[in-house]
């Protein structure tokens, strides 16, 4: 029997919740279902909430020491749900994984330095590359029509001809939803340690895996890997708890940590926060049966989703994810131009969503949709998506 209700809708605005307050600046209007950004519309497990609670009972909030508590709970919670082994050595803290792979650009590279990216990827790997004055190279994924792949020969000739120094990789991979396995993962570290090449791998939704799927964790695949390896993770989108900015990096290479570890501390980039720390030790050792719920009720989601839209939503599909609660869906054979697709999601069907092209020209003719919420909200969207659509395109409706 479950013990959370997923079901229920809960009002968020007037919480400061960048669902809703940034609808207006990003979309022009806030009359419209959010379901953009990747966070959850779910009540976070109560445990964690308590937990905070506890603490915040206590009148002073003075300078806060880390425990050893939490590093046990993120090495627990990664041998237990990833098999992995990780020493104290290995870790540390970071606020944030974009600001985790901003420090390691600032740190690894120079100005005019390029970085490998995998477009259509996570949209900030481009930001930060760029915003740091460093030169995007882009390693483009292949997609057969259903499914994405590496190209990792042309990833080799990247790598020969333009000498990077940094690769970001996304596993599993945002907007797709894709877990690389363990042959690809391999095979690109090996490419990236023949070229004097570090890999930076946001491994932020490797919790979140769907229908009983295991997570790789790049660090894992190869000694090449755990060579050239740095990997970032968080409990942020696992709990939702992203407002906490929680995060941790790993690299097992104490050639390429030891300096850089150094660096941070200085810098007091690394010097965990208490609600940051706390949220994450209390998600860590009593939030996994709220996840494994939660996940559930993404897999119940995700099979409403593909197969009402593939009853009643001609000219538009869902790319299956296997991780997260983020769902890349194909509106190509709408044949609308990008502008004309995103007015029609936003003007005609009402919902705010994630256009494709935000992660590479490569997402033309796609969107990005949440669908980490209650079945109700998800439901009417599709329903506004498939009126829409009739409106727009009136020979995809079925007969």
């Amino acid at each position: 029997m479950n013990k959370y209700d997923f079901d229920k809708v809960i009002d968020r605005r007037g919480t400061s919740a960048i669902k809703y307050e940034w609808l207006d600046g990003m979309f022009g209007r806030h009359d419209v279902s959010p379901l953009w950004i990747a966070d959850l519309d779910f009540a976070v497990c109560p445990d964690i909430v308590n937990g905070l609670r506890r603490r915040f009972d206590h009148p002073i909030l003075g300078y806060y020491a880390c425990p050893d508590s939490y590093w046990d709970a993120v090495s627990g919670w990664l041998a237990h749900r990833h098999g992995m082994t990780v020493g104290r050595e290995d870790m540390t803290f970071i606020p944030g994984v974009v600001k985790g792979i901003g420090y390691c650009v600032n740190y690894f590279t120079q100005p005019g330095d390029k970085i490998v990216i995998q477009p259509p990827v996570y949209h900030p790997f481009r930001l930060v590359i760029e915003g740091n004055n460093r030169q995007v190279v882009e390693n483009p994924l292949i997609f057969d029509g259903t499914n994405y792949k590496m190209d990792l020969v042309h990833l080799a000739r990247v790598v020969a001809a333009e000498r990077p120094k940094l690769m970001i990789l996304c596993n599993p991979h945002n907007p797709i939803g894709l877990q690389w396995d363990r042959d690809t993962l391999a095979a690109v570290a090996k490419i990236c340690r023949e070229g004097g090449v570090t890999v930076i791998s946001d491994e932020i939704h490797g919790d979140l895996m769907l229908y009983g799927r295991r997570h790789i964790p790049f660090i894992e695949s190869s000694d090449d890997a755990r060579a050239v390896g740095i990997m970032l993770g968080a409990p942020s989108k696992t709990f939702n708890i992203p407002g906490l900015v929680s995060s941790w990096m790993i690299i097992k290479n104490p050639d390429l940590r030891k300096k850089f570890y150094h660096w941070l501390e200085v810098n007091e980039f690394s010097a965990p926060m208490m609600i940051s720390v706390m949220g994450a030790e209390e998600a860590y050792r009593h939030g996994e049966r709220w996840l494994d719920e939660m996940l559930a009720y993404v897999e119940g989601n995700l099979e409403f989703a593909c197969d009402y839209v593939e009853r009643n939503v001609p000219g538009v599909k869902i790319v299956r994810p296997e991780a997260s609660f983020l769902v890349w869906v194909d509106f190509r054979e709408l044949h609308l131009c990008q502008k004309e697709l995103m007015d029609m999601l936003l003007d005609k069907a009402h919902i705010a969503v994630n256009d494709g092209t935000m992660f590479g020209q490569q997402g033309a003719g796609f969107a990005r949709l949440n669908i980490g919420c209650p079945r109700s909200v998800l439901a009417e969207a599709l329903e506004h998506i498939r009126v829409a659509v009739e409106a727009v395109c009136p020979c995809a409706s079925k007969s």
